[in-house]
């Protein structure tokens, strides 16, 4: 990792610190070692540096590629230690690179929405993080994040708003046939976000709204 990647967790940390009054739950249930998959309901840029800092393990994030278009900003992404990802089509490259995070005994966190959620609810979910599980036999690991949505414009500064990283128990897909169809795909990705429905509030849970307590 580049020096900005140890250099900008402290930022993080002191950010977090001073402008919100942020809490991890279940942080016992992060694997201390190996190959970790960690998905997570999206809703704001804030969301990957906050998750960076909160697992306590090196992270590697796939993020949309209109990121990395301009040099300075992809500078700063890649040092967070993000890779590109064309959103919403099969992206061979980046599924190869997540497979290799995986082999290598990474962490490797992905937002199955593909985007960030305008109304703070779970929005339907593309495929690829289940097919990345599938592949890697990884252990998934859910993860709720609330409040988030709540770092816009000025004056969230002077509110210190309440953020939430409810961290759920890692889990592990059931093996299916050796040719995966859409119809497998669409009902292995739901079981995904039904798990990371769970750690959230009934007003979050969005198209997902059925799971949990």
């Amino acid at each position: 990792m580049p020096w900005f990647y140890y250099i900008g967790r402290i930022i993080v940390r002191i950010l977090l610190l001073l402008l919100t009054r942020c809490q991890v739950r279940g942080k016992e249930n992060i694997p201390s070692q190996g190959p970790l998959l960690v998905v997570a309901n999206h809703l704001n840029l804030a969301d990957s540096p906050l998750l960076g800092v909160s697992l306590g393990r090196k992270v590697i994030f796939m993020a949309k590629k209109q990121l990395f278009r301009f040099k300075v900003i992809g500078y700063f992404v890649r040092g967070f230690g993000a890779f590109p990802v064309h959103r919403g089509q099969l992206d061979r490259k980046a599924l190869r690179r997540a497979n290799q995070v995986l082999t290598e005994g990474l962490v490797l966190v992905m937002f199955p929405e593909g985007m960030r959620s305008l109304h703070g609810q779970l929005q339907p979910a593309f495929y690829g993080s289940a097919l990345i599980a599938l592949r890697s036999g990884a252990p998934i690991l859910p993860v709720g994040l609330i409040g988030t949505e709540k770092i816009k414009g000025v004056t969230w500064l002077l509110r210190r708003p309440q953020i939430t990283v409810n961290i759920g128990h890692p889990f592990y897909l059931s093996p299916t046939s050796s040719r995966l169809t859409k119809a497998e795909l669409a009902k292995v990705t739901n079981s995904i976000m039904e798990r990371i429905a769970e750690l959230l509030p009934l007003e979050y849970r969005g198209n997902y709204a059925g799971q949990g307590s």
